[in-house]
């Protein structure tokens, strides 16, 4: 056999085995961010003594009604609001469009428990909106209806209001990578703005928008602090409950399953919409978006469109916060602030980068070898956004002692020496926790965007003799660069506000923002509370806008702009 032959050869086992080496790495990635999770499932196989099925015939159907409908109220709320601003930003041209593209991100600055203490006070019958109101007219308390605003209408306003730019930030990445060639063809059809919207840019859109949906949907089945303030029983406030309240943590962890069950099944169902379907470019060719100018009445609606979400979600909560400030404010923030603020940033920054370098690993891995181990292992893993921040605390807390405890002991049998606890109640611990639960925030913005870069291109760069490495390095990331963004933007905002998680796991004497924002909130004391949470916003603003703009030019082809 030749030379040439020999290294013919060995290229083509090389080629067969890294695909291999891939896999390898994803499925120990995807095991390691599961365990938490699996820890958690696995404990529904532990009698309860009866407690399980007590809430089965009491509380579950109750905790499943409000979920549902909490989940439909939000899902399309953020929907209509997030691709319809998307759009307009991206591919119309209105009074104050520029500023819109990166002004409507600033809601996600806002945790979602602070936007419910903030209405709460603005809407309560004592607060301000309804005391003008009386004035104005000389009603009294019986004269006039007035919306309970903690209801369960006020925390599907509150949630849709705070996670929209989920949406609207994975709509507005796919709209920029769309080429312009289907666009054009479209218009050469006949079609207008409206209908090229509906016919050829939203089905393009649809993994990216979807993927948005999803992270929206795990958001609202895991959160606590707006349900739980206003009153509205879900499967997440039943967890809180029955652990803590109850002290039953089998029958939590039960129902903490049952609510992994319920993401599952939506995850399958939108995977079963999809079917086969593929939704891929069918072009390299990126020039200027076509721009629809919008004047008078257009404009106009438009405007007021992209202001009322903003408005509502970061401009009214925020100016309550400032005033609350001035009037009282945190006494003890000058002194704290600047270690507050430092530990909030490394730990979202180290977090947001460690979940898109291993999201890309995950996503390419699947890309490579989508084999129905991987596929399940990477769902598993991803499934730890739609758990409450604490059973995930949990499920972190008990292998990393267990761990320690092995640990501890080897050291002390064979060198007398005590290593106490080195991973329980660390940065790496809580570090480890961020990344389960936030790892899906950042996988389903990569997968979507990878899911766009048509199979040809792999192949044409391994038949130039590049290795999948070099591929995803020289051919993907470019091409998905603004999603790569997108997903570090979303990674660092969540952990900014991440609560639950935070006060279980974090070391002694470490808070952070959001840690302070929440003791002061929660003991009513929500003047001295709005310090605190304006530095969640003020931190989270400069981010929002450097990322928007890069997310903009991110665009192949914007040089040519």
């Amino acid at each position: 056999m030749t030379l040439n032959a020999l290294s013919t050869a060995a290229d083509r086992v090389r080629h067969r085995l890294l695909p291999s080496g891939w896999t390898a790495a994803t499925l120990l990635i995807a095991c390691l961010v599961a365990l938490p999770v699996v820890v958690v499932v696995s404990r529904i196989f532990i009698p309860t003594d009866g407690v399980w099925s007590h809430l089965a015939s009491t509380v579950l159907p109750y905790y499943l009604g409000n979920t549902v409908k909490l989940v439909l109220g939000v899902g399309a709320g953020t929907l209509v609001i997030g691709v319809g601003t998307a759009w307009l930003v991206t591919m119309c041209r209105f009074p104050g469009s520029r500023v819109l593209e990166w002004a409507l991100l600033l809601p996600m600055a806002v945790p979602a428990y602070v936007m419910a203490y903030v209405y709460t006070d603005l809407l309560q019958f004592v607060g301000p909106v309804q005391t003008t109101l009386r004035e104005l007219t000389g009603w009294t308390r019986h004269d006039y209806w007035f919306p309970n605003i903690r209801s369960l209408g006020g925390a599907v306003a509150m949630l849709t209001l705070v996670l929209y730019p989920y949406v609207y930030l994975l709509s507005r990445a796919a709209f920029l990578e769309q080429s312009v060639c289907v666009l054009e063809v479209s218009r050469t059809l006949g079609r207008g703005p409206y209908r090229s919207f509906f016919g050829v840019a939203l089905p393009l859109a649809r993994p990216a928008i979807v993927a948005g949906l999803a992270l929206v949907l795990m958001e609202v089945l895991a959160d606590f602090g707006t349900v739980q303030y206003f009153a509205v029983d879900t499967f997440t406030t039943g967890i809180y409950r029955t652990w803590f309240a109850m002290g039953q943590p089998v029958a939590a962890a039960q129902l903490a399953s049952v609510l992994m069950l319920f993401v599952l099944v939506l995850m399958l169902m939108e995977r079963w919409s999809r079917g086969a379907a593929k939704f891929h470019h069918t072009t390299s060719r990126y020039r200027r978006l076509p721009s629809y100018r919008l004047r008078g009445l257009r404009g106009a609606a438009a405007l007021a469109a992209c202001t009322l979400p903003l408005l509502l979600g970061f401009f009214v909560p925020a100016a309550a916060l400032l005033d609350f400030t001035f009037e009282e404010g945190d006494a003890l923030l000058g002194r704290m602030f600047w270690t507050l603020a430092t530990n909030s940033i490394v730990l979202a920054a180290l977090t947001s980068v460690l979940a898109v370098t291993l999201a890309v690993v995950l996503a390419y891995g699947l890309r490579l070898r989508p084999s129905p181990v991987l596929k399940g292992a990477v769902r598993v893993a991803s499934m730890g956004y739609a758990v409450p921040g604490s059973v995930i605390a949990i499920g972190v807390l008990i292998p990393f002692a267990r761990l320690d405890n092995a640990l501890d002991a080897f050291m002390v049998e064979h060198f007398g020496i005590s290593t106490g606890l080195l991973l329980s109640g660390t940065i790496a611990a809580l570090v480890f926790a961020y990344l389960v639960r936030f790892l899906a925030v950042s996988f389903n913005t990569i997968e979507a965007s990878l899911g766009k870069i048509r199979p040809n291109m792999d192949q044409a760069s391994r038949v130039l003799g590049q290795t999948p490495s070099r591929t995803l390095v020289k051919v993907h990331a470019p091409l998905m660069l603004g999603s790569l963004l997108t997903a570090g933007l979303l990674v660092f905002v969540d952990v900014m506000k991440e609560l639950p998680a935070t006060l279980i796991v974090r070391p002694f004497n470490f808070d952070t923002l959001a840690v302070r924002t929440y003791q002061l909130a929660a003991d009513e004391r929500l003047a001295e509370a709005s310090a605190p949470a304006l530095a969640i916003v003020a931190v989270g603003i400069l981010p929002v806008i450097l990322l928007s703009i890069a997310i903009t030019r991110s665009r192949p082809g914007h040089a040519e702009d």
